[in-house]
């Protein structure tokens, strides 16, 4: 297994929509790819990742909201099929380093995909599962948590993260 470069905001590869797992992509080296992101988000330390944020634009994510960090979820392909309610919520993100803010999303969702050998599965989930799960689904499409703030707060994170990578590279 190896630790993947995860790509950071603003750069433009994290706006790219993931196209569809097929079902020619469940290879080995497809295996190797989800084990490798599950290494990275572990290390980073993170709880979920998507496929876009390591430069492979297929729609899959991994996720594990565990605090043993024993129970690794695949989603490929997902799909929201029923949602009820909302929360508020204080993300952040691995392609955010080091930020945070409140996003609203829906408290109950129950989603649709298949796990990492190609098999379809249903989940029920809620909190922080729920959370995740959409939060990685917007990267599949090209979004980030920071896209549901005012453009004025979008402004103060390129700002702050881009003090971050000058004290970084000093």
């Amino acid at each position: 297994m190896a630790l993947l470069p995860i790509l950071e905001f603003p750069d433009p590869r994290l706006r790219t929509r993931a196209r569809e797992v097929l079902a020619s992509d469940f290879t080995p080296e497809f295996q190797t790819l989800i084990d490798d992101m599950f290494e990275t988000m572990y290390a980073a330390p993170g709880i979920g990742l998507a496929a876009s944020q390591v430069d492979r634009h297929l729609r899959f994510m991994v996720i594990d909201v565990s605090e043993e960090r024993n129970r690794p979820l695949v989603f490929v392909n997902p799909r929201i099929l029923a949602h009820e309610g909302t929360q508020v919520c204080e993300e952040g993100c691995l392609s955010v380093p080091g930020i945070t803010a409140e996003v609203r999303r829906h408290e109950k969702i129950t989603v649709a995909a298949l796990d990492r050998n190609g098999a379809p599965f249903e989940i029920d989930a809620d909190g922080l599962l729920a959370v995740c799960i959409q939060h990685e689904m917007d990267h599949l499409e090209g979004r980030l948590f920071v896209d549901y703030l005012s453009p004025l707060k979008q402004e103060m994170v390129r700002r702050r993260l881009s003090k971050q990578r000058r004290v970084r590279a000093a």
